[in-house]
């Protein structure tokens, strides 16, 4: 199949990719994941090894965007909390008392 990576045109299949990633110790991994064969490895450590090129020069969604039509899976950036709302101290005070506070 196709792909377009770092404006390079290049022909990757299931196989090419399963074989290229054959005997690579996959990173650590503290953002988006492509799962191939039973390991994960980061988006951007598989697309340096399959082109060949500087991670810098793709990002990490045009790498997802080919594993995925390749039918690999890929793994988002994990589920943070928002942060806690912040209340002022007349908010907090009117919440404890069970009033609105005057904004």
């Amino acid at each position: 199949m196709r792909c377009v990576i770092a404006r390079f045109p290049f022909d990757l299949t299931k196989n090419g990719v399963l074989e290229s990633m054959k005997g690579v110790k996959p990173e650590e991994v503290t953002g988006e994941s492509v799962i191939i064969g039973r390991r994960h490895y980061p988006v951007k450590q598989v697309g340096q090894v399959i082109t060949r090129q500087d991670r810098r020069d793709f990002s990490a969604g045009e790498v997802v965007r080919a594993m995925t039509q390749l039918g690999f899976t890929c793994r988002g950036l994990p589920m943070v909390a928002p942060p806690a709302r912040v209340l002022s101290p007349l908010q907090h005070a009117s919440a404890m008392l069970g009033t609105p506070a005057a904004v």
